[in-house]
């Protein structure tokens, strides 16, 4: 049987509706269509009967949204019901003397998986991991050595729901769980989790446009950052870029960014977990070329081109459990940006070619939201008539239709 999500595509489709024209015809936008077209996210019943409305759809969308809802309370009273007799079961286990080695080893290997990986289903992974470490907390039973463990294994949990939500689109759900993440690592007494914490802190600001509070949770960040221990400060320093950047400062950025790379190489000692909670050269190099972006092109766009150009490089060269598929992705669409303000149309379309097949469920928020930007650029006068331009303008608007 057809699903919601299925059904209103395919009636979108069908009437020829493009993304941007539903989004203004139902009141909702773009980005939330996008996952509720591929059930990502599930929609609310007033989308359904909007939807039904401007589509033509005869109460058909409307008939399979209330279909798949009373499927989804059958399914939620099941899940409860098991989650109840699991948590007992759990309780009565617990009595004995657990192992979290198993919990760190399901942490360590999510914290690698999400850097190739839909955020949705590491969502739900790192959901079900975290109710374990939360439920031994709280139950009290496991060794009194290994709370702080237990602690830091709660926190980069929450930190890796705190990346899924902003991935998603959500950045007040994504801050909440960064929140639980800063308390856990407070609890633990970890220092390179709170600096992570603000850092991530920092990039759901930026994300909402909010550059000054991004600003201040970095500022606030350094004083859990040791000398030479991780690769926190050159996080927190290119953070710090990324913010003067977008504030129009060209100059203090630029600083930011030679900082983390001194701070790399001061540092004596790697990240204790990799993955998300790594920050290779690669990721430094992205965090570079995403900043100066920002700026009026120039010496900035050149060095946004090279670093975005290098950590593309890294990526596809170096290990394949440190390759972050979006991030990489979005490294495209930033020296595509750079390219454009060095006034070379044909480099930037070039430079976003391997983005604009990206099926539907692989456009994270991030990418939808850079690439509407390049596409404003180039659509901008001086390139009128400029058929490169046009054709990478139609190319990412059907990306996101």
């Amino acid at each position: 049987m057809t699903t919601f999500p299925e059904l209103l595509r395919e009636l979108r489709l069908l009437a020829r509706v493009s993304m941007p024209e539903f989004a203004l015809r139902v009141h909702y936008d773009r980005t939330s269509l996008h996952h509720f077209e591929s059930g990502r996210r599930t929609a609310p019943f007033d989308l359904a009967e909007k939807a039904d409305e401007v589509l033509g759809a005869d109460g058909s969308l409307v008939a399979a949204w209330l279909r798949e809802d009373e499927a989804r309370r059958e399914a939620a009273a099941a899940h409860r019901t098991r989650a109840a007799a699991l948590a007992m079961s759990n309780d009565l286990s617990a009595l004995a003397d657990l192992d979290i080695a198993a919990l760190q080893e399901g942490v360590e290997a999510t914290a690698v998986d999400y850097l190739g990986s839909p955020p949705a289903p590491m969502m739900d992974r790192a959901h079900v991991l975290r109710a374990d470490a939360f439920e031994r907390i709280r139950s009290g039973h496991h060794r009194s050595t290994d709370r702080s463990d237990l602690y830091v294994a709660a926190g980069r949990l929450s930190g890796v729901l705190a990346y899924a939500l902003l991935d998603m689109g959500d950045p007040d759900e994504a801050l909440a769980h960064a929140g639980a993440a800063g308390r856990c690592a407070e609890y633990a007494g970890d220092a390179e989790l709170a600096a992570w914490v603000a850092g991530t802190k920092s990039l759901i600001s930026r994300f909402q446009g909010d550059y000054g509070q991004a600003l201040e949770y970095v500022r606030d960040g350094y004083q859990w950052v040791g000398s030479g221990q991780g690769t926190g400060e050159a996080r927190l320093r290119c953070g710090e870029a990324q913010c003067l950047a977008n504030l129009g400062d060209s100059r203090a950025a630029n600083d930011a960014l030679d900082g983390a790379d001194e701070a790399r190489a001061r540092m004596r000692r790697g990240d204790s977990l990799g993955g998300l909670f790594g920050f290779s050269q690669a990721k430094q190099s992205y965090y570079a070329g995403s900043s100066l972006i920002w700026l009026q092109g120039g010496h900035d766009a050149e060095r946004a081109a090279r670093e975005a150009t290098a950590a593309i490089e890294l990526w596809q060269s170096g290990p394949e459990d440190e390759r972050s598929l979006d991030d990489e992705r979005l490294a495209h669409i930033y020296l595509a940006t750079a390219q454009v303000q060095l006034d070379d149309v044909e480099g930037a379309a070039e430079a976003i070619r391997p983005v604009l097949s990206l099926p539907v469920e692989e456009q994270i928020s991030w990418i939808v939201k850079r690439a509407d930007r390049l596409a404003g650029m180039l659509g901008a006068p001086r390139y009128a008539g400029n058929r490169t331009a046009a054709e990478t303008v139609a190319a990412i608007n059907a990306l996101a239709a």
